[in-house]
């Protein structure tokens, strides 16, 4: 290798390393701090609770650099962000907003009812969650993106009630584009508060934020960790952990290295804590890549901070793409770009990932953006139980059932003598009374 390593480390020969280091390769830089993030959540958590809109107040001071009066943003401020906004990235926005709605509208679920036995009917009813809580990041970068995302879905949930927050900027107005895109989405009520504070006065309510029953959106490992925090208190559910951002790339020699270095940016320029992985078969590649990560990284304008994730990134020599699969499995990537020859031929060896992103020509910087797919996703490892943010994370389903004189009679018997051999005689008794009357 040349002297590109520097950029993003020593390539790794997967199959010369033993348990212990591959097991160190795949480690999330956040899995590292995880104990310090905790306590100091936890911390800002019960300040809130505590002391409510005064708390909210003094973090977002002490964080924010930035004195509220009211943290509910008004009309005002939300005219104001229509006039200063640029038309163009307007109707951007628009666009994507349009195509979030089709892809996401086509995956809708609806009642159904099915006679599971004569007289015996089963029905599964859809309700959307009552009051939902949004967060939409703006630490390093502001995100209307995740406005829409997030703004979309609840809308076609039909919620009764969605609050938004995202954090103040330094003049202490929220970022007029975030607005515009809450509002595109039908979001009225938006509040400047950011990071475990944030999502502190949505769990749990404050004078001004009125609490939620469910909690969305990506942020940072103290954002992360808060709403962890929060759904183990049983204070409000959550999407999913969706933290720092990461992306896994399976290329082979073919790929093109310039797009696969600028995918790897992509994700680096997001936070110091975000990580990237590169796998491939073909030694060549990941050295055109390097040269191109060299190349690329000094015209970033957050190239300070693409550094610094690019020194947890890992780019890993395996002996075969086979390989590379099995380990993209055991990670679980937020993102997985397969820039292959014939990437659709490789789907079905994906197991576990947020989004794929299928051949050369499809970056993961659509989906962020306005392919349709949603960009909040389950990040550390949680793909392989999380899905990403769709409608029916705004919903409830409830399940039905009833049973006619007819049908007590025809399915009783297998009742009793499950609830008998549960040695549950009360379950036991209240269908055999039933089954006496319908007689």
């Amino acid at each position: 290798m040349n002297d590109n390593t520097a950029i993003a480390g020593p390539v790794l020969t997967w199959s010369k390393l033993d348990a212990e280091a591959q097991a160190q390769a795949l480690t999330r830089p956040v899995q590292t701090i995880a104990a310090q993030t905790r306590s100091a959540v936890a911390a800002l958590i019960d300040e809130v609770r505590a002391r409510g809109d005064q708390a909210l107040r003094e973090i977002t001071a002490r964080f924010d650099n930035v004195t509220l009066d009211a943290l509910e943003v008004d009309a005002a401020e939300f005219a104001a962000a229509e006039a200063a906004i640029d038309p163009a990235l307007r109707q951007a926005m628009v666009e994507a907003a349009q195509r979030i709605e089709l892809f996401h509208r086509a995956g809708m679920s609806g009642d159904y009812a099915v006679e599971t036995a004569p007289g015996v009917v089963c029905e599964k009813v859809v309700r959307p969650i009552g009051r939902v809580g949004l967060y939409v990041p703006a630490g390093s970068a502001p995100l209307p993106s995740t406005a829409l995302m997030l703004g979309v879905p609840s809308r076609l949930a039909g919620c009764r009630e969605v609050v938004l927050c995202t954090p103040p900027r330094p003049d202490g107005s929220a970022d007029p584009a975030v607005l515009v895109a809450a509002r595109l989405t039908g979001v009225r009520r938006v509040f400047k508060l950011g990071g475990a504070q944030a999502i502190a006065a949505m769990a749990f309510g404050s004078e001004s934020v009125p609490s939620c029953d469910k909690l969305f959106g990506p942020g940072n490992s103290f954002v992360t960790e808060a709403k962890q925090q929060v759904a183990q208190s049983g204070a409000a559910a959550i999407d999913m952990p969706a933290g720092p951002s990461e992306v896994l790339v399976i290329a082979d020699a073919g790929a093109n290295a310039a797009f696969v270095a600028a995918d790897l940016l992509s994700q680096a320029e997001h936070g110091p804590d975000s990580q990237v992985l590169l796998l491939s078969d073909s030694a060549a590649l990941m050295e055109a890549v390097q040269a191109e990560l060299a190349r690329q990284l000094p015209l970033l304008s957050r190239a300070a901070i693409a550094t610094q994730a690019l020194a947890q990134s890992r780019l890993v020599l395996v002996d075969a793409l086979a390989d590379a699969f099995a380990i993209s499995n055991r990670y679980a990537p937020e993102h997985l770009i397969l820039a292959l020859r014939q990437p659709r031929d490789w789907l079905e060896q994906v197991e576990a990932a947020g989004s794929v992103f299928l051949g050369d020509y499809t970056p993961e910087a659509l989906g962020d953006y306005c392919s349709g797919t949603n960009h909040v996703l389950p990040t550390s490892g949680a793909a392989r139980a999380y899905s990403g943010v769709s409608v029916a994370s705004f919903q409830n389903f409830v399940s039905v059932q009833s049973a006619s004189r007819a049908g007590i009679a025809a399915i009783g018997d297998c009742a009793l003598r499950l609830a008998r051999a549960e040695g549950l005689d009360a379950h036991a008794n209240a269908v055999a009374l039933r089954m006496e009357q319908a007689a």
